[in-house]
């Protein structure tokens, strides 16, 4: 029997412990809305917690693969070179007619498939960068929108323009809105003498087509294209696989003991979550997430409509980032995006959660293992 056909009574999770547990209550997602200061919200911006430890020298080059090692020492040459290379020596012009143009390319862009280790040389090079934490930013496409979003784009401009990096892992190339706003964005910073890195996702209809994105990304640029080099990273593909397998769901009853039973873990009916997280802003759900353990959910669902699908992206990565279990009943986590949307513009963000709601949800099977010792 599968753990989702356990026969035994489903009480309402939210309405108390199990009867043989004096187990503190959990915490409540549903009963987060933080308020996130615009400094913490640009502070914030560092690689992951995932992503904490990566060095150039602890990514390792596949022999059959010199572009690998190629890659690493160009990123380290880049990195060496980003503090001589910002006009004026991080003094802006603020009274010149026309910015100082930087010299040469001042981005570099890796180009590469799926599980080649683009993000740990993305995160590597900004480690590697020598300027304080402070003066660098890291952030996926869908961060960077929200920052525009919380801070308005002038602010933005102000504040990441006394940076000397920004990576942008994961450039979405699915949104011609989005990718006009980041673009006219990066003119900005560019002209302020920011050195730039990105990685991307493919555009619509691409995907499963084991190919590379460089020209697709700096066509949707358009006037950057001079400003970065692309950096290809051959390996093999593997977005060839399609939609990893879903661990099976566990009944209530075991998702709402398991909560009680571990510390610093949450607990929410995910049709409330969901509704939720339509009330606070999506640069927030990090902070919503600040000391969760464990995320807990019960009568999970397929996701109603594409805006709610698109915030539960949001949601899957910050959780991923910070490496939280997830332990549902209901749905798997194969079945939350309709066939419609795995076809539509946005798959590529579907596939993305769902994958990584399931190494998360995988992950939680060690925590009912615990409780039943």
């Amino acid at each position: 029997m599968s753990p989702s056909q356990h026969s035994s009574p489903q009480p309402d999770p939210i309405a108390g412990p199990p009867a043989d547990g004096d187990d503190a209550a959990p915490a409540a997602l549903t009963a987060r809305a933080p308020h996130v200061p615009a400094d913490r919200l640009v502070a914030e911006m560092v690689p992951p917690p995932r992503f904490q430890g990566a060095r150039f020298d602890t990514y390792i080059p596949d022999p059959k693969q010199p572009s690998q090692a190629e890659a690493v020492q160009v990123l380290s040459d880049f990195a060496e070179s980003i503090d001589a290379g910002r006009a004026g020596s991080g003094k802006r012009r603020w009274f010149a007619r026309k910015p100082a143009a930087p010299r040469g390319p001042r981005g570099v862009y890796l180009d590469g498939g799926y599980g080649v280790g683009k993000t740990h040389l993305l995160a590597s090079l900004w480690h590697a960068t020598p300027a304080p934490a402070e003066r660098k930013a890291f952030g996926t496409f869908v961060e960077l929108t929200n920052l525009v979003g919380a801070l308005g784009f002038q602010q933005t401009v102000r504040t990441l323009g006394e940076h000397k990096l920004l990576c942008i892992d994961e450039f979405e190339l699915d949104d011609p809105g989005d990718t006009v706003l980041v673009s006219t964005l990066l003119g900005k910073l560019v002209d302020a003498g920011v050195a730039l890195a990105a990685t991307s996702n493919t555009l619509p209809g691409k995907l499963g087509e084991g190919r590379f994105a460089a020209a697709d990304f700096l066509r949707e640029i358009q006037g950057l294209s001079a400003h970065f080099r692309p950096l290809r990273i051959d390996g093999e593909d593997y977005r060839h696989r399609g939609l990893p397998e879903a661990p099976a769901p566990y009944d209530d009853e075991t998702v709402t003991r398991t909560a009680y039973r571990t510390p610093g873990a949450s607990l929410d009916d995910f049709p409330s979550l969901l509704e939720h997280l339509s009330r606070v802003h999506p640069s927030r759900y990090g902070a919503m997430c600040d000391g969760i353990e464990a995320v807990c959910l019960t009568d999970v669902q397929a996701v109603p409509d594409q805006s709610t699908a698109l915030r539960l992206v949001v949601l899957a990565d910050r959780l991923y980032d910070r490496e939280v279990p997830v332990l549902t009943s209901g749905k798997a986590f194969d079945e939350l995006f309709s066939e419609e949307m795995l076809r539509g513009g946005y798959r590529k963000k579907y596939f993305r959660a769902i994958s990584r709601l399931t190494a998360l949800a995988r992950d939680a099977g060690a925590l009912v293992a615990d409780g039943s010792r």
